[in-house]
């Protein structure tokens, strides 16, 4: 079922880039982020955070006061980062997934 609507976008996507290369181009990013924001799993385990389904994508660390910590791109389609931070509370951000999270 997945596969054949995923045929079934990729089509109309390909239909829509001769008649409205920009339209097209929207609905691509469009259909590309609501597939991501579905995968995309964050888990925290002491410091050491768990990124699955964000391939290519870039894990942000902000303070709970806004200062960005650090940025670690996502290379594989499950991965685990060490957060070397000191112990508190912060927000993890890949594309639209927010995560407030607790580092002991």
């Amino acid at each position: 079922m997945t596969r054949r609507l995923l045929i079934l976008a990729i089509i109309s996507i390909m239909t829509l880039a001769a008649s409205s290369p920009a339209l097209a181009s929207e609905m691509e990013a469009s259909y590309q982020e609501q597939i991501d924001e579905r995968a995309i799993s964050i888990t925290v385990e002491q410091a050491t955070v768990h990124v699955t389904g964000a391939n290519g994508l870039i894990l942000e660390v902000v303070s709970l006061t806004g200062k960005p910590v650090m940025k670690i791109k996502i290379e594989s389609p499950a991965q685990r980062v060490e957060l070397n931070v000191p112990k508190g509370c912060y927000i993890l951000k890949i594309g639209k997934i927010v995560r407030k999270v607790s580092i002991r």
